[in-house]
């Protein structure tokens, strides 16, 4: 397990002195109204366990830095991944067409301090040698096919990665994270006749590796991957139609993260294209429903001490008892519509500029209790996982496959089902939640957000909801 100073990395080997750099970067944003130099060193790797054998083994190593100039609505950004004075000089003469006669100020509006610790500043991968890396994959493949005579296939793959950020800005701000992250998958196809399906379950967090080689850790995640594809190889045709439908707590809140978060962040909102916009102080959804996004949450896949523009992260709430309260800014975007920054300004490297993003999206709990919800739907479908989806941020219109989902018969279980997908409209399905439960969950660590080509890791959840009158289709003649 190994501390470094941040300050070795960026300074020590490559010719960079802070001072001298944070003067650069006073003279590059002079002139706009905002801006930072953000600077970073990541290190990643990925095991890949496929068939009986390592497949796959790849180690990344890269750094580089983005200098961004903000004026009015206008970004201009350049990366390199040299880290040199002259570099820096060569991406602040890239920038200079939006500081050009412009009268701005990068250096006010500096944001807050904080010394906040959500994770550890550990590196990952460096704590737990190759061999054994490889060996608890071969443990898991082993263990899973011992499991049950039908697996007839073991995918299971680890991945980490440790990044180390500096961001340093006009006004003397220079704030740093360190951050971890590591991820195991499990999937397991099991077999019967011809027919063959698939399980999965997946968990991760800004943590070491220990967590993920607790055997009782990785052995719930064979018993959830296969139990899974078992009960899909007993699936049903989906029915289809309008119907109740009641879903499971936890990762189904990646519904709500598509349908429903994206339409609430500050870009979309402050140029009229999302369904949410304009809409604050009005109700969106029906009472009790309260959504948040927490980047506060330690060790969580989507907490972030700071967000990506050094501004700490915080706990938004959008929607209070079904009122539409705000949404998830930038600093651009909060500027231009007159409010604070929210912390949820993320990018994926820096190579990427940053956009407002969500961290951990959720929706809070409500008083009743899941069995009663369970038991007061007569008929419908009770969703318990997903898999993909896409949504239209403007009308707000989504589809989600669900991998793992059941008929509800008289208020109990039914049949397991294979194919629905659910079809609706986010701020519709909002105003058709009828129960929330007293039983909120965080999905385990596995959500990887996409928006305008970067991918950023994310949390999602809620409790179990009872949404009436939603759209499924199904595969059922």
């Amino acid at each position: 397990m190994t501390i470094i100073d941040p300050a070795n990395i960026f300074y020590r080997d490559t010719g960079l002195d802070p001072a001298r750099t944070e003067r650069l970067v006073t003279q590059a944003l002079n002139g706009c109204d905002d801006g930072e130099l953000y600077l970073q060193h990541a290190v990643s790797e990925s095991f890949a366990f496929d068939d009986g054998r390592l497949k796959a083994a790849t180690f990344n190593t890269e750094q580089g830095f983005g200098l961004r100039g903000v004026a009015g609505e206008t970004t201009a950004y350049a990366h390199a991944n040299e880290l040199s004075d002259a570099a820096i000089l060569r991406a602040a003469d890239t920038i200079k067409v939006v500081r050009s006669g412009h009268g701005g100020n990068a250096a006010l509006d500096r944001p807050p301090s904080t010394n906040a610790r959500l994770y550890t500043d550990a590196d990952p991968l460096s704590a737990v040698p190759f061999a054994q890396k490889v060996a608890l994959l071969q443990k898991i493949d082993a263990a899973a096919r011992a499991r049950d005579p039908r697996v007839v296939q073991v995918s299971a793959s680890l991945l980490g990665s440790w990044s180390v950020v500096e961001i340093v800005r006009a006004d003397g701000l220079r704030a740093r994270d360190i951050r971890p992250l590591v991820r195991l998958n499990v999937q397991i196809v099991a077999q019967v006749g011809d027919r063959r399906e698939t399980g999965f379950h997946g968990l991760g967090g800004r943590y070491l590796y220990d967590g993920l080689f607790d055997e009782a850790t990785w052995n719930k995640a064979i018993d959830l991957a296969l139990a899974q594809a078992l009960v899909n190889l007993d699936a049903v045709a989906a029915p289809a139609g309008e119907m109740t439908v009641v879903l499971g707590p936890g990762w189904p809140g990646i519904l709500l993260h598509e349908a429903i978060g994206h339409g609430l962040e500050g870009d979309f909102n402050r140029k009229g294209t999302s369904a949410f916009a304009g809409l604050i102080g009005q109700r969106v959804a029906a009472p009790g429903v309260t959504v948040v996004d927490d980047g506060t949450i330690a060790n969580t896949r989507g907490a972030l001490t700071i967000d990506d523009e050094g501004t700490p992260t915080s706990r938004t709430v959008l929607i209070e008892d079904g009122i539409l309260k705000g949404y998830l800014q930038d600093r651009m975007n909060a500027r231009l519509m007159g409010v604070a920054p929210t912390g949820n300004g993320r990018r994926e490297s820096f190579a990427h500029a940053p956009m407002p993003r969500m961290t951990n999206t959720m929706m809070m709990g409500g008083n009743e209790d899941p069995g009663e919800i369970l038991r007061s739907a007569k008929s419908g479908i009770y969703a318990k996982n997903f898999g993909g989806g896409q949504v239209d941020i403007t009308s707000g219109k989504f589809v989600f496959t669900c991998t793992e989902a059941y008929r509800i018969e008289n208020g109990k279980l039914g049949a397991p089902i294979k194919g629905a997908t659910l079809i609706g409209n986010g701020p519709d399905v909002l105003t058709r939640v009828k129960a929330i439960g007293n039983d909120p969950m965080l999905d385990e660590g596995v959500g990887t957000c996409g928006k305008a080509g970067q991918s950023v890791p994310v949390g999602v959840g809620q409790p179990t909801l009872l949404i009436e009158g939603l759209t499924v289709g199904g595969t059922a003649a």
